[in-house]
C-alpha cells in the first residue's frame, strides 16, 4: 500500500514550528508496512489543497492530511475537503455533544466559534477525538483512503494510534520492507562509501543502501524489498553482517539506535560513569545524554562553567592557568576534565571551552577554536579544533566530537 502525507498550515512553510507530524507518521506507517511516496507540505489556501489532494491521488492508496480542522476562519480543511469530494458538511449532534463534554470536562465554557466542529464531510467517517476538539475524519473515495486529522501533534499521534491504525489493518499490501541499520562513527560518508562500494555493488535490484549523515556519523539503512517476509529478513541479515566485516571498528551499532544511546549502553553495561564540564557547549552534552532513558545509571552530572570564576571556584581551575593560557586553551580543558571528575566522582570526564561566535575572537584564536579534553580512568586526552563562525553548529560540531573523542578512549581503556 502506497501513501502520502499532505501538512497543511503556513507556520509551516513560513518556519514558525518544524513538521514533526510526518515523521512520526512516516515511522507509525511503516511499522505496518505502509510505504510513504511523498510528503507534501502545503498553505491553508483552497486551491493548494484541492491541487494537492488530486495529485495525491494519483499517487497514493492512502492520503493523510494533517492541519486546518480547528475552529478559526483560517482553518479551511474540510470546507475544502467537501469541496474535493463534491459533497456538504452535515451538522452530527454526536460530534456536538462530544466537544462539549471536552469542554465540561476541563470546566470551561464552550465558545459559540466551536459549535461549527460539529460539521463534517457526509461522505466520510467521524474520527472522534478524546484529546482535542477537531474531529477527525476517514473518507473512502474512487478505492482511495483519505484520512485528515488535526495538526496539534499529541492529538494526531492519539487519533493516529487508536482510531486510524486500527482500520488500516485490512489495508496492507503484498509487498514488503525490510530495513537494517548500521551506525558508523570517525569516518566520513565518502571515505565510507568508497570502503564498501565493493560490497555495494554487488546489491541485487531489490536491496537499496540508503546514507544518512550527521556530524560526526553516518547511519547506514539497508532496505530489502519483496513478499517473503522470512527471506527478506534473512537477505537484510547477510548484507549488515557483509558491511559491517567490511567496515570494521567504526561501526557502534547494529541498529537504529543514536550514539549518545550506544554511550549510555556501554557505560551502564561496563558499571562506568561520567560527568561533563561545558563552557562552550553549555550543557548541550549532558542533555543528550539525558535524553536517553537509562541515563541515570551511568550519567553523574554536569557543570556548566561558562565564567572564569565558575571554573575556579567550581572546578578547581587555577587563576595562573586561566591568567597564562586563557579560558580556550588546552591546560584549562585537562584541569576543567580532571576537576568535573574529581568533584563529580565519575569515571570519565569531559570538558569543552571554546569561542562558538559570532564574537569575541582574537587572531590568535578566532571564532571556532574549541579546545576538548577527556579524562578516562588512567589517562586524559585532548584535542584541539578550528570551527567556523556558525554559532549553533560550532556547539554541535564539539558536542560531536567530544562524544567521539569519549568512546575512542573508553575503547581504548577497555581493550577494545
Amino acid at each position: 500500500m502506497k501513501a502520502e502525507i499532505i501538512t497543511i498550515g503556513d507556520e509551516i512553510l513560513l518556519g514558525q514550528i518544524v513538521d514533526t507530524n510526518s515523521a512520526w507518521i512516516a515511522q507509525v506507517l511503516f511499522a505496518e508496512q505502509i510505504h510513504i511516496q511523498q510528503i507534501t507540505s502545503i498553505t491553508d489556501k483552497e486551491d493548494h489543497i484541492l491541487q494537492a489532494l488530486a495529485d495525491a491521488r494519483d499517487r497514493a492508496d492512502l492520503i493523510i492530511c494533517t492541519g486546518g480542522l480547528g475552529p478559526t476562519k483560517d482553518d479551511v480543511t474540510k470546507f475544502t475537503a467537501a469541496k474535493f469530494f463534491h459533497t456538504e458538511l452535515v451538522h452530527d449532534p454526536a460530534v456536538l455533544a462530544h466537544v462539549q463534554q471536552i469542554f465540561a470536562r476541563f470546566n470551561r465554557t464552550m465558545p459559540d466559534i466551536n459549535l461549527g466542529q460539529a460539521d463534517v464531510l457526509a461522505n466520510g467517517e467521524v474520527l472522534f477525538n478524546d484529546w482535542g476538539t477537531a474531529p477527525g475524519m476517514w473518507v473512502e473515495d474512487q478505492g482511495k483512503v483519505f484520512v485528515f486529522l488535526p495538526g496539534v501533534p499529541f492529538e494526531m499521534k492519539n487519533l493516529m494510534t487508536h482510531r486510524v491504525i486500527p482500520k488500516l489493518k485490512d489495508f496492507k499490501s503484498t509487498e514488503q520492507v525490510v530495513n537494517r541499520y548500521i551506525l558508523t562513527v570517525g569516518i566520513g560518508e565518502s571515505h565510507l562509501a568508497e570502503s564498501i562500494a565493493g560490497v555495494e555493488d554487488s546489491f541485487p535490484p531489490h536491496v537499496h543502501l540508503a546514507y544518512l549523515p550527521k556530524i560526526g556519523l553516518v547511519r547506514l539503512r539497508i532496505s530489502v524489498t519483496g513478499t517473503d517476509i522470512d527471506a527478506l529478513n534473512r537477505e537484510a541479515d547477510q548484507w549488515k553482517e557483509a558491511l559491517v566485516k567490511r567496515i570494521g571498528k567504526a561501526v557502534v551499532a547494529t541498529e537504529d539506535i543514536s550514539f549518545e544511546e550506544v554511550i549510555v549502553r556501554a557505560f551502564s553495561t561496563g558499571g562506568y560513569t561520567l560527568s561533563t564540564a561545558e563552557s562552550c557547549t553549555g550543557g548541550n552534552i549532558a542533555r543528550l545524554i539525558t535524553e536517553i532513558p537509562g541515563s541515570s545509571e551511568m550519567f553523574q552530572g554536569s557543570i556548566v562553567a561558562y565564567a572564569n570564576s565558575v571554573k575556579e571556584n567550581m572546578l578547581g581551575v587555577q587563576a595562573d592557568t586561566l591568567a597564562h593560557h586563557g579560558a580556550v586553551s588546552e591546560q584549562t580543558v585537562i584541569e576543567m576534565a580532571k576537576g568535573v571528575q574529581s568533584k563529580l566522582n565519575s569515571n570519565y570526564a569531559i570538558a569543552t571551552s571554546g569561542i562558538a561566535g559570532p564574537g569575541g575572537g582574537t587572531p590568535e584564536k578566532p571564532v571556532g577554536t574549541v579546545w576538548v579534553a577527556v579524562a578516562g580512568r588512567d589517562q586524559v586526552r585532548t584535542k584541539l579544533f578550528q570551527f567556523h563562525q556558525d554559532r549553533l553548529l560550532n556547539i554541535e560540531r564539539t558536542t560531536a566530537q567530544a562524544l567521539l573523542l569519549l568512546w575512542n578512549l573508553y575503547q581504548e581503556e577497555s581493550g577494545f
